[in-house]
């Protein structure tokens, strides 16, 4: 049986490794990664599916803005181990991020990904076409749902990281969790 429940700190090795192996290195070169690197994701919006005691999906969300003083939360990265594919756990995962992000009064949702999967929950381009984010990105991927009627009106401007940086040993926890699951992910 999966279960979805918040993340704790105990599962910062394995959500690292569920995400190294559903997008590689290539993750850190992505301008979403930007937003996220060394911060901290919004307080109370960082989930794990687990089966058997065993994480096997995940998801966060953070602080942004959306152009100019416009708060909004970034979803991503969603990953689900390879075995469990296909079985509704990442759309579980977004549900739940999703229902408690509007249950904590945040009034939009920003993400980088694929419009036939985010579409069903209410994500599309219709209220990015302003927005844009710095470096390398895929502009056509970049999609919103308002969690308000209005959230994102009018928004234009770069999308930036929107609350201080993680302090410095939850920072190095995660970039230690990061070399840890590369690390084991390389052959022997």
């Amino acid at each position: 049986m999966i279960t979805i429940r918040h993340e704790r700190l105990a599962d910062l090795v394995a959500r690292e490794q569920l995400l190294h192996a559903a997008y590689g290195p290539a993750r850190f070169t992505k301008a979403s990664e930007r937003l996220r690197e060394g911060r901290a994701p919004a307080e109370g919006l960082a989930f794990v599916a687990t089966e058997d005691g065993r994480a096997v999906g995940t998801v966060r969300l953070w602080h942004v803005t959306a152009g100019h003083d416009r708060p909004a939360l970034l979803l991503g990265p969603l990953a689900v181990a390879a075995e469990c594919r296909h079985r509704g756990i990442g759309s579980a995962l977004v549900a739940r991020a999703l229902r408690e992000a509007k249950r904590k009064k945040h009034r939009a949702v920003l993400l980088v990904g694929d419009r036939e999967f985010y579409g069903r929950f209410g994500f599309s381009a219709e209220r990015t076409g302003g927005l844009w984010l710095s470096g390398p990105n895929e502009a056509h991927r970049l999609l919103a749902c308002e969690l308000a009627p209005g959230a994102l009106d009018g928004a234009s401007g770069l999308i930036a990281a929107s609350r201080p940086q993680a302090r410095a040993r939850l920072s190095a926890l995660v970039g230690r969790a990061g070399r840890e699951a590369a690390a084991a992910a390389q052959p022997a």
